[in-house]
């Protein structure tokens, strides 16, 4: 069950992020399959077409992985994210801390790529997170790619 976080946020595309889990999964998966497959068979060419076609899809692959992660991360509350750069302690770390920090690295990495790239189509792209970086420069990463997400669905409804 959506929590109200994630259903304010996504509004009627949330259903949609639901939808991406297993079908991001399953595509993963496959692909990699594929892969391991072409490059256990020496097919060099056709390990070397597929990396090409992942480099393509890079782009949306983090915007979808990116408002999964926000999606869960919201069905968890707000709260804070682990420091960059993290260290490993014997304390064990919440999950939902992890799933946040998760959420705001790939939507991160999506903002990265878009002000690299120019790929953004709402712009206003927040800077990259660095070492040291707030839990706002984080919550604005992950509003970055929601924006992303809400315009690209109302854009091209089923994509």
């Amino acid at each position: 069950m959506a929590s109200e976080a994630a259903q304010a946020a996504y509004g009627k595309h949330l259903a949609r992020i639901g939808q991406l889990i297993p079908a991001v999964l399953y595509a993963h998966v496959m692909d990699r399959q594929g892969l391991a497959a072409a490059h256990n068979a020496g097919r060099r060419n056709v390990v070397d077409a597929q990396v090409g076609s992942i480099a393509m899809e890079c782009r949306e692959d983090l915007l979808e992985a990116a408002v999964v992660l926000d999606a869960l991360a919201l069905c968890h509350g707000h709260g804070s994210c682990l420091p960059r750069p993290y260290q490993e302690t014997s304390i064990p770390t919440p999950a939902e801390v992890e799933l946040r920090t998760d959420a705001s690295d790939v939507a991160g990495e999506l903002a990265c790529h878009d002000q690299q790239y120019g790929a953004s189509t709402t712009g206003d792209i927040p800077g990259p997170l660095e070492d040291g970086c707030t839990d706002k420069e984080r919550d604005a990463v992950r509003a970055y790619a929601r924006r992303e997400w809400i315009t690209r669905q109302e854009r091209w409804p089923g994509i």
